[in-house]
């Protein structure tokens, strides 16, 4: 007999706790001082509860969404000209800006934030305003809850030293114990989670997004001793410079971008509608950096291919002179000049599929194959929460290498070709 995994529990459990502590605790006040709930009182709680309990099964059931085949049809060469291409090998499609491949939904999501165990469900661009609403929900149930716990210990204190047959029973006593820990220790870790989220939500941040800025200005710091470059594949020297978050367009903007309404009133409805797919496509930019400068910034560990001259970005150059015809036809032929290269078989040195993190950062004139130690890559490397990106759910080995083993020309062909089967 096969026991069920734990992401099979997870909304069970979610479900017994958010019971045990919203009605067992009804049940219970009905037999201990001061008195029973009042029907202000009921009336409050069960209101909350019941949006929490909306919220959740939102939460859970909405679908976290898929870039729609719209968006990468078959002038996908199109996409991002100015940039450096983001492609997903394992979706054979564009990635587009924000979206992550998630290990546990098996496809690209858009602007994902983290996978959440307890709602088995993505945190995207299209469950967030639910996930967000059902923290906010259970904060603020819990925290009535725990001021109704409050007024009865308090009588019970007053009460101790009274006779014991006056006051409430052993099984009341391990009953009311249960609830104030069960509920203290939830209310705590998720207003923890409430206000990092509310925080995120106000900077226009995903957490993924939170760790790809502190792993820039970990580069920064590090680049800074080099003399602001720092080694990519191949010897090649890339160089880094600071570059603005570019989603962060204001508070009010980010607020109802995040909640996908600028109406406040239904940043709080459990009921309000799930913000469409196409509108996590692309997003409104500051306008800090320039548009040809792509989001997350450049990284000597995601680099895949060697790029002419020592001081090369990762980033394509674009003469600003160029009208956008111009910009695409020069995008193509280098497409066109990698494809090539892949088929001749002669391109290794510019083209190639680059070691695991494991493998390319120990000794690279010995080849050895022993690991480099957990802090020499980005796979490897945490932020100051000792957070890898696979614990928000990403697959990283998609992230780290989603444009290794076919040059771009060749994955769109790879693509059209099955479609047109």
């Amino acid at each position: 007999m096969q026991l069920p995994s734990l992401a099979s529990l997870a909304v069970p459990a979610v479900l017994i706790l958010v019971s045990f502590l919203g009605y067992s605790s009804q049940y219970l006040f009905l037999y201990i001082e001061p008195q029973p709930l009042t029907r202000d009182e009921l009336l409050k709680f069960n209101i909350l509860l019941a949006a929490l309990f909306i919220c959740y099964a939102r939460a859970c059931t909405t679908d976290p969404g898929r870039l729609p085949a719209e968006a990468d049809k078959g002038d996908s060469e199109e996409v991002n000209v100015d940039r450096r291409p983001r492609w997903c090998r394992k979706c054979n499609a564009a990635k587009w800006p924000r979206a992550h491949h998630c290990k546990t939904c098996g496809r690209c999501i858009p602007k994902m934030d983290h996978h959440c165990p307890w709602t088995v469900n993505c945190v995207s661009h299209t469950t967030y305003p639910h996930f967000i609403r059902f923290v906010f929900y259970a904060v603020a149930a819990m925290g009535y809850l725990l001021k109704l716990l409050y007024v009865r210990d308090a009588v019970i204190w007053r009460n101790r030293n009274l006779p014991m047959y006056l006051g409430p029973s052993v099984p009341q006593l391990v009953h009311l114990l249960l609830l104030n820990v069960a509920n203290s220790l939830t209310f705590f870790a998720l207003i923890i989670l409430l206000v990092g989220s509310l925080w995120n939500l106000a900077v226009n941040q995903t957490t993924i997004e939170t760790w790809e800025i502190e792993r820039h200005e970990a580069l920064l710091r590090r680049a800074r001793h080099f003399g602001g470059y720092l080694d990519g594949p191949e010897g090649t020297r890339i160089k880094i410079v600071k570059q603005e978050f570019p989603y962060d367009i204001g508070i009010w903007k980010n607020i109802a971008q995040g909640m996908g309404s600028s109406n406040p009133l239904s940043w709080f409805w459990p009921l309000s509608r799930t913000p469409s797919v196409a509108s996590g496509i692309s997003f409104e930019t500051n306008g800090f950096e320039d548009p040809s400068v792509s989001w997350p910034p450049p990284d000597p560990d995601r680099i895949t291919r060697k790029f002419a001259g020592p001081e090369a970005s990762p980033v394509f150059t674009v003469d600003e002179s160029e009208s956008n015809q111009a910009r695409i036809e020069a995008f193509r032929q280098r497409q066109q000049k990698d494809l090539q290269r892949w088929q001749k078989g002669d391109g290794e040195a510019t083209v190639r599929k680059r070691k695991t993190f494991h493998k390319r950062f120990d000794d690279d004139d010995n080849d050895t194959d022993e690991p480099a130690g957990d802090e020499s890559g980005e796979e490897g490397w945490k932020n100051s929460e000792g957070e890898r990106l696979k614990d928000f759910g990403v697959d990283e080995e998609v992230e780290f290498y989603d444009e290794e083993d076919l040059p771009l020309a060749k994955l769109i062909e790879k693509r059209r070709a099955a479609a047109s089967r």
